[in-house]
């Protein structure tokens, strides 16, 4: 079939952008309301069964009730043309997941973390109006302008089998991605999409699938038998908390797995909250800005904070005062030569053998720091929090450590009184581990106790 026959007459300048699978997507013109969209159109050799036809509409018209829901992407129309059915939905110009693993392979940890809430939210919106995905993966998660994760193809796997390995020849491609039920022939439920997920976050972590083999039959197989693998032995960068996450997550039987999507990716989230120490989530208690003469007193009495902390860190030996023997000395010396009297006045250098050496550079780690600051955070310690936390940051590393460490420093700072770079901290911080709730609280309370700015 030609490209310009491919689709109704509304749809114009058809390009074809994708083949795999079971459908064939376009990029097309939408003559009628002057937009850019995508259209899906069911491929050989699935056309040519009417019965897959009537579940492919069938299904398409049950995923379309989704499309007000978070995350998931807006269809448009479904119909057939020429005897082929056709969904037509939003395009998105940003690729898929499968698109950054295959360039950029394992994801940093913030950004798969704010990816997989995104997914976990359109799941969960699904499984509440008992639609399951039944083919969850990285290439059916996509990616809009901003960045966000759309979920696609609800439905359609169903409707061409793609809930049962037992379909010869419906999982190619897929395989990885199959619950042990799926790989068995047994139909999907929620609980499948949830294992699927969980495969999505391993991969986004690691780099890897976790059953990762040769063939697509060896895949399947190893999701039915092999025990889970070790994500942090494939990416030794990850904590070892995420062990356990990943051992429910991809359980075996349906029961021993997460009870929502949502619940698996915020057990991930609390795995690398434990590892990096933590963020703190209560609000700040409100107080009034500090006058200017008691602001600078608290500066002050920070700063000192900050030197004593700087010295404890080094041991436990009490600061010594400098020796005078350090010193230059001026030294008066007369000089009585016959019938003349001298006096002259010498200085002398410091001796170079006796000078103290010079003071170690604290060798607490950016992950230590923060996690000592958050637990004096946790005992309302604030002053003392400070200049570890200032610290932490300072050290720019660029993972979830700076990310928990920017957040806590802007949430120490407002609850002193102090406005300064809470909101750039709170920006950092979610640049590096992606939108959350705490992060939006604590914005909206900067923004009301300093007239936002800072």
């Amino acid at each position: 079939m030609q490209h310009r026959d491919a689709l109704p007459a509304r749809y114009r300048a058809p390009e074809l952008v994708a083949r795999g699978g079971m459908g064939v997507i376009y990029r097309a013109e939408d003559g009628l309301l002057g937009r850019i969209v995508a259209v899906k159109v069911l491929a050989d050799p699935y056309a040519d069964d009417e019965g897959i036809r009537r579940r492919f509409t069938h299904e398409a018209l049950a995923a379309a009730r989704l499309s007000n829901a978070p995350h998931t992407i807006t269809i448009f129309d479904v119909g057939e043309h020429d005897g082929r059915p056709y969904i037509v939905m939003e395009y998105l110009v940003g690729g898929s997941l499968a698109d950054r693993l295959t360039a950029q392979g394992a994801q940093p940890a913030g950004r798969a973390l704010a990816w997989l809430e995104q997914a976990a939210a359109a799941l969960d919106a699904a499984h509440a109006q008992d639609i399951v995905h039944r083919d969850v993966k990285p290439a059916n998660l996509l990616l809009d302008d901003d960045g966000n994760v759309r979920v696609a193809d609800f439905g359609v796997a169903s409707a061409a089998g793609l809930d049962s390995f037992t379909a010869a020849g419906t999982v190619l491609g897929t395989a990885g991605y199959l619950a042990p039920e799926q790989a068995r022939g047994e139909r999907a439920g929620p609980e499948s999409d949830r294992y699927a997920l969980a495969v999505v976050a391993f991969e986004l972590l690691s780099g890897s699938r976790p059953f990762e083999r040769e063939s697509t039959a060896a895949e399947a197989a190893a999701h039915v038998n092999a025990p889970v693998p070790s994500a942090v032995a494939l990416n030794p960068d990850l904590p070892r908390e995420v062990e356990g996450v990943f051992a429910r997550g991809l359980a075996k039987e349906p029961t021993g797995r997460y009870e929502s999507c949502a619940e698996l990716v915020a057990a991930l989230r609390g795995a690398f909250d434990t590892a990096a120490g933590g963020t703190i989530v209560q609000r700040p208690q409100r107080r009034s800005r500090l006058p200017l003469a008691l602001g600078l007193l608290a500066a002050a009495a920070v700063a000192l904070a900050g030197v004593a902390l700087g010295l404890s860190l080094l041991g436990d030996e009490e600061p010594r005062a400098v020796s005078t023997a350090t010193r230059p000395q001026t030294v008066r010396e007369t000089v009585t030569l016959e019938g003349t009297t001298v006096v002259e006045t010498v200085t002398t250098a410091p001796p170079t053998t006796t000078a103290d050496p010079p003071p170690e550079e604290p060798t607490a780690s950016p992950s230590e720091l923060n996690d000592e600051g958050f637990q004096l955070m946790q005992a309302g310690e604030f002053e003392a929090a400070l200049p570890l936390l200032e610290q932490a940051v300072a050290a720019r590393t660029g993972d979830l450590t700076e990310a928990y460490a920017s957040y806590n420093l802007a949430f120490t700072r407002l609850s002193l009184g102090r406005c300064d770079g809470v909101l750039e901290l709170l920006a950092r911080s979610e640049e590096l581990q992606g939108e959350r709730r705490e992060i939006s609280r604590l914005r909206r309370e900067a923004e009301r106790a300093c007239d936002g700015d800072d």
